[in-house]
């Protein structure tokens, strides 16, 4: 048997004993793999006789915070970083625990500090990095107001919307590239991201309904294809086809913005008012089997969900989920390629949070997940906007909750699965010791392998 086959079967136990021993010594690391284990009595291979290309299979199965914390460990392992074996060893891993990067509640200042927040799902803990210069130089230099408005795999979607540019940003790596530029006159409504080892996408919808139309950027080119229009279609299935009475009855609505008087005595419009960095927000999926058509789903300004098939060329719209002249809050949140619609509404003197999805035969909205009422009612009677994010491995879902009567910000993660709610401690910076308040956040995986 040869030495590469002896180490590859020894490939899980080194990973186990590697994760135990983070922050020894290479030599203290290769004193403790050498003893006999007391189960079995084998000895252990040291790590420091693993060749460069074992070593980097384990060190990328590794969390990525654990990764971070153990190029600190010696030269040779941290030169693994910016191995491109390394990297090819990275991207066969499926998925990763999702980070949650947080938006500062003023937009204003978001940038203005040299620091971004993600949460880490896998570690339970906040943590902070810093913008690289030459992006920061940059901003100084334009007065460049980016925000971040897309997010998929391990990359981040940035946006100035005063000249239209984009920016792509790995906040791991801090790598960020900055996107041929695009002109455009009409009006922009939705922004999607798409991702795959080797490349990504990025959508723009352009338009109101029923005009619309998409343009994409193509990493593989580095170049945007030229302009397609949507054209709209009618769901096929009979469920379908008897609801459209009463929505060809609503059409005529959608296209105006009213006001009515809510249960406070305010006066509320029924064209959603969305936050700065959710203005453009979408969920952007890849249908499943051999065809892999590519959907964009977004909510226009009357809250229905619009969903846009960028491979055929076509869109349409969901029955609406709750009465155009009921006051809510609703986002869009896209958990292991599936969509769901979170709204916060009250009702009989409380308030509710629930999570639907929709069924595309019946063509109904169903429930299939709840905040527990005790913790939804702390809403009742307040001015709350939600925001959300699915994690990439479809396991979680970050809300986070705004109330403008108090300022205050809360965060809940979600464990799909078990319909299990974990209110985030607050955030506070390392340097000033300031409690961040964030409004919103983008899900992604983090990859250092991921190229911008």
């Amino acid at each position: 048997m040869s030495d590469s086959t002896v180490h590859t079967t020894k490939l899980a136990s080194l990973y186990t004993k590697l994760s135990d021993s983070l922050f020894q010594s290479p030599m203290a690391s290769m004193r403790n793999l050498k003893r006999k284990s007391p189960e079995n009595g084998a000895v252990v291979f040291p790590l420091d006789k693993l060749n460069q290309d074992l070593l980097e299979r384990v060190l990328s199965r590794l969390p990525t915070s654990a990764f971070l914390r153990l190029a600190s460990v010696c030269k040779r392992w941290k030169s693994a970083a910016t191995s491109p074996a390394f990297h090819h060893a990275c991207s066969q891993i499926p998925s990763r625990e999702p980070w949650f990067y947080m938006v500062d509640s003023s937009q204003s200042s978001h940038f203005k500090n040299q620091q971004h927040f993600v949460y880490d799902s896998s570690e339970m803990n906040w943590k902070f990095f810093t913008y690289p210069s030459d992006f920061l130089k940059e901003k100084q230099q334009n007065e460049s107001n980016f925000l971040p408005v897309a997010a998929s795999a391990g990359l981040l979607c940035l946006h100035n919307g005063d000249k239209g540019e984009f920016t792509i940003f790995n906040p791991v790596t801090s790598s960020c590239r900055k996107l041929p530029s695009l002109d455009y006159s009409d009006t922009l409504c939705a922004i999607g991201m798409i991702s795959s080892q080797e490349s990504y996408k990025l959508f723009l919808i352009f338009g109101e309904i029923p005009n619309l139309s998409f343009r994409v950027y193509n990493s593989t080119t580095d170049s945007w294809e030229d302009s397609a229009i949507l054209s709209k279609k009618s769901p096929s299935c009979p469920a379908a086809q008897s609801c459209r009475t009463d929505d060809d009855d609503e059409e005529e609505d959608d296209d105006q913005m009213f006001y009515f008087l809510s249960k406070c005595g305010n006066v509320v419009a029924t064209e959603i008012q969305k936050n700065p960095c959710k203005q453009y927000s979408s969920i952007t999926t890849t249908t499943k089997g051999g065809n892999g058509q590519e959907i964009l789903c977004f909510l226009n300004s009357s809250g229905k969900v619009v969903a846009c098939n960028l491979t055929e060329k076509n869109f349409f719209e969901y029955q609406r989920l709750l009465p155009l002249h009921q006051e809510y809050s609703i986002d869009l949140v896209e958990c292991g390629g599936e969509l769901f619609t979170v709204v916060l509404s009250e009702f009989l003197e409380t308030a509710s949070l629930r999570v639907w999805k929709f069924d595309e035969k019946e063509w109904i909205w169903n429930q299939v997940l709840a905040m527990p009422a005790a913790i939804s009612h702390e809403f009742y009677g307040k001015k709350v906007d939600i925001n959300c994010t699915g994690g990439g491995t479809g396991e979680h879902m970050l809300v986070c909750i705004s109330c403008a009567d108090d300022e205050s910000c809360r965060y809940f993660l979600c464990r799909l699965d078990g319909n299990e709610w974990t209110e985030l401690p607050a955030c506070s910076s390392g340097v000033d010791g300031y409690s961040r308040k964030f409004s919103c956040a983008f899900s992604f995986q983090p990859r250092i392998e991921a190229s911008a």
